[in-house]
């Protein structure tokens, strides 16, 4: 990490040259123009700032600002302005400028009470940590750092500019923040933060299910999502909207003492690629299933068929969630296939590999990843033969996909023929008999028109269908 100005020292940091260019505007119609928020905190620790929206707190009013950014940008947006906000474009620059201002929800209210403010102090107090409430006076780059912030940052803690209880009364979902912030940082809450977290966790009743899926999100793609999501569920906040989290903390084994179902979840989770927001959610439900279906046997302890009934529990818990369809869809897919790979070392024909190939679609390579994410083991002679089993079955899967253009398995006729060769109008004899087809190819691998025309004669002769 760069190392930062000392606090309160009026230390100078290089702005961004949009920035400092407002500021002059800014400055020459007699206003404060302070860049502020995330990026102040990324040019202190030296995060790549190319191409990230220019956040900015200011003394002018609405009214004033919207008035200096149309002389300076291409476009500007209104959107915000009831909140004080005025957005503008200037070729790669996006910049938004926000009147100072104190912000509030009522108790019973989701969308914020605002108050414009007079003064960077009083603005930076009204944000959620102290380490986004430090602020670089454009354009002469004066350090601003009222309440700590650089001090935390360095010590890797996460603290509220004012009491937290004050915080996360203003914007609950702050709460889910400094569990991304834990993880993406790395950081470890103050415990007054914690403390905070566990009194008003019932307060992110009133936030939105949208903000909280995004935020959500946002934390599950980071380096460490482990350490944001232990700590929403020691704090008691996950059990807000995401109960089925602490619910998997129990032993898969209570002989061997087994790590639980939720570590080794956060342990698959890191084990998936950060880039894949859809394989990290699924990740994060694969075992959902196993409380509901947890026995203890003669033979241990057993989750029989707790891929479907998790399934059934992610679709349920992402559309609470207002997740996209298109992403639901797919992690439920994936919790419901997650275990298939198991009965490969058992002996798989081609006819099964064709079979996984063509259930899993184009989920396949998550899939894959999925399950050997899925090993999380400390026996490495098990993890080692898991992981060749995993190899040989993707190897498998090329050889065939090479051979028999496994991408384009279909059957080898279509409806249109179906009908014509036998005779039969539109309806469910057409369906069973290109389901009997597909199976065939499954079973015995590509086949020519002339073997399907008569595989066809043959289905329709055993049903009683006479042809036409």
């Amino acid at each position: 990490m760069a190392k930062p100005p000392a606090p309160g020292a009026g230390a100078l940091l290089e702005a961004p040259p949009a920035a400092r260019e407002l500021g002059e505007r800014f400055r020459a119609a007699g206003h404060e123009l302070y860049l502020v928020g995330g990026i102040v905190r990324d040019l202190l620790i030296g995060r790549p700032i190319d191409g990230k929206e220019l956040d900015f707190a200011t003394s002018a009013t609405p009214q004033e600002t919207t008035r200096l950014l149309k002389a300076w940008g291409e476009r500007v947006y209104l959107v915000g302005v009831a909140y004080g906000t005025v957005s503008a474009r200037r070729g790669d620059a996006h910049v938004e400028v926000t009147t100072f201002r104190e912000e509030v929800y009522a108790a019973e209210h989701r969308k914020p009470q605002v108050t414009f403010g007079k003064d960077i102090t009083t603005d930076l107090s009204r944000r959620d940590f102290t380490m986004n409430a430090m602020a670089i006076s454009v354009p002469d780059g004066a350090f601003v750092d009222p309440f700590g912030g650089v001090k935390h940052l360095a010590a890797k803690t996460i603290d509220t500019p004012l009491e937290p209880d004050v915080s996360f009364g203003d914007d609950p979902l702050r709460m889910l923040r400094a569990a991304r912030f834990s993880s993406s940082l790395e950081a470890a809450p103050s415990q007054r933060v914690v403390a905070a977290m566990t009194r008003m966790a019932d307060r992110l009743e009133i936030v939105s299910a949208e903000r909280i899926s995004d935020e959500l999100s946002k934390l599950l793609v980071t380096a460490k999502p482990s350490l944001g999501l232990r700590l929403l569920v020691e704090t008691g906040v996950a059990d807000r909207f995401l109960p089925e989290l602490a619910a998997m903390k129990l032993e898969q084994d209570p002989v061997h003492k087994h790590k639980d179902v939720l570590e080794h979840t956060f342990a698959v989770v890191e084990n998936c690629d950060a880039r894949d927001l859809t394989l990290r959610v699924a990740a994060l439900l694969h075992d959902v299933g196993k409380p509901k279906t947890r026995q203890i046997t003669d033979e241990g302890v057993q989750f029989h068929h707790h891929e479907v009934v998790g399934a059934r529990m992610a679709r349920e818990r992402m559309q609470a969630l207002r997740f996209p369809n298109a992403i639901t869809d797919d992690v439920v897919a994936l919790v419901e296939m997650h275990l298939r790979f198991h009965g490969y070392g058992e002996g798989w024909t081609d006819s099964a590999v064709r079979r996984y190939v063509r259930d899993a679609g184009p989920l396949l390579d998550r899939l894959n990843q999925l399950t050997r994410a899925d090993v999380t083991t400390g026996n490495k002679f098990k993890a080692k033969q898991f992981q060749a089993l995993q190899d040989d079955l993707e190897e498998r899967i090329a050889r065939l996909a090479e051979e028999e253009n496994l991408d384009a398995m279909r059957p080898p006729l279509d409806g249109n023929e179906v009908m014509a060769h036998l005779g039969l109008p539109p309806g469910r004899e057409v369906g069973d008999a290109l389901d009997h087809l597909m199976q065939l190819r499954l079973d015995r691998g590509p086949f020519d028109r002339e073997t399907a025309l008569a595989e066809l004669d043959a289905w329709a002769a055993a049903k009683g269908i006479a042809r036409a």
